[in-house]
C-alpha cells in the first residue's frame, strides 16, 4: 500500500491548471496549423489567427482564451493508494483556488438560479475511478461553455443503430454552427446510461486529436462522423471551408437492451488538457 498526501494532489491540480490555461495541447496546436495550411481567404486567416494566438499566450504565460473554463478534474486512484490529509475535494478545489488567483484567470462559476459568483472558479467538476495500481493519474480540463452549451444527449432506440449514432454527432455539430468557435473537436459518448453517457463524451475530450478507438467498429464512426462534419462548410469561425472538425472521439459502454444512448459534448479549437502521473 502506497500512501499519498492529498496536498500533493492539490498541488498537481495548480500545476494542470496553470499549465492548461496558457497553453493548447501539442495535438491540438499540430492539428490547427495543419488545417490553416489546408485552407484559403477567410478560413486561412481565422486559423493563422487562432495558431498565433495559442504561440503568444504560451510565450507570454497569457490565459489562450478568455473563457479560462468549468475545472474539469479526472482522478483515476489506483486501488493501492492510501489517500491521507485533507478531504480529496478539498484538495482539488484548493488546487483550483490557488491556479485560478495565480494565472490571474477568470472566474466563471456561479449559482444557478441567483447566479451569485463564487468568486474563485470552485467547485471543481470531479470524477473519480478507482483502478488497479498504487499510483494517481490527474487528468485537469478547463471547459469553455461557448462549446459546452452546444452539446447534446439522445437518447436513441436500438434500432437506430450505427446510422443513428453518426447523424446525432454531425446534426449536433450542424445545429451548432458557428458558435462553439470551430474548428471544434467532438467527443462522443456511446452507450452506458443517461448519466454515464454524458461522462464517456467528456472522457473522449481528454484523448488526442487525431487518435483513433482501438475498436475498428468505433473507429468507422469517428471516421465517418468526421468526414460528414467537414462536409457542412461551416469551417473555421464560421466563415466556411474544408475544415469544421479537428476530430472526433468516441468512447463505448455496454447498455441496456432497450436502448442506445448518445452523448455528444462539444469542444471549441481551444483544446486545453493537462496530465500528469503521481
Amino acid at each position: 500500500m502506497r500512501t499519498i498526501d492529498t496536498q500533493q494532489i492539490a498541488d498537481c491540480v495548480c500545476r494542470l491548471a496553470k499549465r492548461a490555461g496558457t497553453t493548447l495541447t501539442p495535438a491540438c496546436r499540430t492539428a490547427l496549423a495543419n488545417a490553416a495550411a489546408s485552407e484559403k481567404g477567410a478560413a486561412r486567416f481565422a486559423l493563422d489567427t487562432l495558431v498565433q494566438n495559442a504561440a503568444t499566450a504560451q510565450a507570454e504565460q497569457m490565459p489562450v482564451c478568455q473563457d479560462t473554463g468549468m475545472a474539469v478534474v479526472l482522478l483515476e486512484i489506483g486501488q493501492e493508494v492510501c489517500l491521507a490529509g485533507a478531504p480529496l475535494s478539498d484538495a482539488v478545489n484548493d488546487g483550483v483556488r490557488r491556479a485560478y488567483r495565480e494565472g490571474y484567470f477568470r472566474r466563471s462559476i456561479c449559482d444557478p438560479l441567483t447566479r451569485v459568483n463564487t468568486g474563485d472558479n470552485t467547485p471543481a467538476h470531479l470524477h473519480t475511478d478507482i483502478v488497479p495500481g498504487d499510483k494517481v493519474r490527474v487528468t485537469f480540463l478547463p471547459k469553455g461553455f461557448g462549446s459546452e452549451n452546444m452539446s447534446r444527449l439522445y437518447m436513441l432506440t436500438p434500432s437506430e443503430g450505427r446510422a443513428g449514432i453518426v447523424n446525432a454527432i454531425v446534426q449536433t455539430v450542424r445545429l451548432a454552427g458557428s458558435r462553439p468557435c470551430p474548428p471544434v473537436y467532438v467527443g462522443v459518448g456511446i452507450g452506458g446510461a443517461f448519466d454515464s453517457c454524458a461522462l464517456l463524451a467528456k472522457k473522449a475530450l481528454t484523448r488526442d486529436v487525431g487518435s483513433r478507438n482501438p475498436r475498428e467498429d468505433v473507429a468507422s464512426i469517428e471516421e465517418e462522423a468526421l468526414e460528414k462534419i467537414n462536409a457542412l462548410g461551416i469551417g473555421a469561425q464560421g466563415f466556411g471551408g474544408a475544415v469544421t472538425a479537428l476530430g472526433v472521439a468516441c468512447e463505448i459502454a455496454p447498455t441496456h437492451i432497450a436502448g442506445l444512448p448518445v452523448a455528444v459534448n462539444i469542444q471549441c479549437h481551444c483544446i486545453r488538457c493537462e496530465k500528469e502521473v503521481l
